[in-house]
């Protein structure tokens, strides 16, 4: 059996594994259909994922984090994904959010071939760190194209994000970029 705890019961002795908990990181701004679908499977495969919004106080960001929190916990509530907490971080390691979390694992969805370029080193640090592993799950096809960067410079243009996004996201983000013309 797995690490966990020992409970005496007598002479009998109980193995009680902990929870399988993974850590979802990224800015989530906004949250995509492409993130959703990540969480989604990371959720079947761990009993626990924390989103982790990871935030820089010093950028503005186009959502708050608040805002955030709330996008990525009513687009998962929607969809009926369970067994997920969202939570934000600001100034620190990811290593050690994970350590403060007890995560065995940070899951990273993978669009191709540069977001492997960029996301193999980090993996590679933050096991060097601390041995915490990386979990790649490759995104789904009909995402590949999606990142949330992308979805803001679209929808600023005038064109329809929709599928791509929530609905609240889709239709907050555009209300965001009117109002900043």
């Amino acid at each position: 059996m797995g690490p966990g705890r020992r409970e005496a019961l007598g002479t009998v002795v109980r193995v009680t594994p902990r929870p399988r908990r993974a850590v979802c990181p990224g800015s989530y701004d906004p949250v995509t259909a492409g993130h959703l679908d990540v969480i989604a499977r990371a959720a079947a495969l761990h009993d626990e994922v924390v989103v982790v919004v990871l935030h820089n106080p010093a950028k503005a960001g186009t959502f708050t984090v608040e805002e955030r929190i709330g996008f990525v916990e009513r687009a998962l509530a929607a969809r009926g994904v369970g067994g997920v907490r969202v939570e934000a971080f600001a100034e620190r390691l990811l290593v050690d959010v994970c350590r403060e979390l007890g995560a065995d694992v940070v899951v990273k969805g993978l669009r191709g071939p540069s977001d492997v370029t960029y996301e193999w080193p980090m993996a590679l640090m933050n096991r060097h760190l601390t041995g915490i592993e990386t979990l790649f799950l490759p995104g789904a096809p009909a995402f590949e194209h999606v990142s949330s960067s992308l979805v803001k410079e679209v929808a600023r243009w005038g064109g329809d994000v929709t599928g791509l996004v929530p609905d609240e996201v889709r239709d907050a983000l555009v209300a965001r970029l009117r109002a900043d013309d």
